[in-house]
């Protein structure tokens, strides 16, 4: 199995969460930066283990601060050998930390450092699936909607080829809009993801999530899709190589 986006560097104690991982069969984790620090966090900690890569970028929460102006410092980051992604970075209308035009600016950065550079590009998207997609009409390269929580974005992941990965909220309740969403995505643009320390899918949820939750999702996921859970990790482990880039190796 594979986990495509956590934070480790917001988990407690990373390397104990990465031994439980690989005790549960999670063998692959994409560990995400949020700002320069977060992606220094996240090089390191994939540094230390097999399997583990990251992803680098500055979310738009950010967009209003002064870390917003270091974007640049990114390029040499995605230079390492397990920085497989620029991201995540996007769109965020809900918690306005920053205007529409500070985090489109920012977006507009990282966009066209994924496209110098041939990364893939991991997406932050809510509330915002509009300016989301004019954002990367003209990206030519591949997309990862990160925890897809936006049933009106689907028609242009769809039309588009992008990756699409959902995350614990998923599994929640009254989700059964996102459930309807990922019976809809196809076989070979599937991906799963726990964001965590967040967003504990509903068996666990009220705790900290770790890579060892994805089971949950996962056979909620294949449940909704009519899928056989092994046949459907297989396959998302197959989508999440070709995505990333990823070597087969275990952590």
């Amino acid at each position: 199995m594979i986990d495509t986006h956590a934070h480790l560097d917001g988990c407690n104690d990373p390397a104990a969460v990465v031994a439980r991982a690989k005790t549960a069969g999670v063998t692959r984790i994409v560990t995400i930066g949020t700002g320069i620090d977060s992606c220094r966090a996240a090089l390191a900690i994939a540094e230390q283990h097999d399997g583990v890569y990251a992803a680098l970028g500055i979310d738009p929460h950010q967009a209003g601060s002064e870390e917003a102006t270091r974007a640049d410092e990114l390029r040499d980051m995605l230079s390492h050998p397990k920085a497989v992604a620029v991201g995540e970075t996007g769109l965020d209308n809900y918690h306005h930390y920053a205007t529409p035009d500070e985090q489109r600016a920012l977006f507009d950065a990282q966009i066209a450092l994924a496209a110098e550079l041939g990364k893939p590009i991991v997406i932050h998207s809510r509330d915002a699936s509009a300016a989301t997609a004019d954002a990367l009409a003209s990206f030519g390269g591949t997309v990862i909607l990160h925890c897809f929580s936006s049933p009106d974005l689907l028609p242009a992941a769809l039309d588009r080829g992008y990756y699409v990965s959902f995350a614990g909220n998923v599994t929640y309740p009254k989700a059964g809009e996102l459930r309807d969403a990922a019976a809809l995505v196809p076989v070979d643009r599937i991906l799963v993801e726990t964001d965590s320390p967040y967003l504990a899918p509903q068996p666990v949820r009220g705790r900290p999530n770790e890579p060892t939750n994805i089971v949950h999702t996962l056979d909620v996921l294949a449940a909704a899709r009519g899928e056989e859970p092994a046949a459907l990790v297989a396959q998302i482990d197959r989508n999440a190589t070709v995505a990333f880039g990823l070597g087969t190796d275990g952590p």
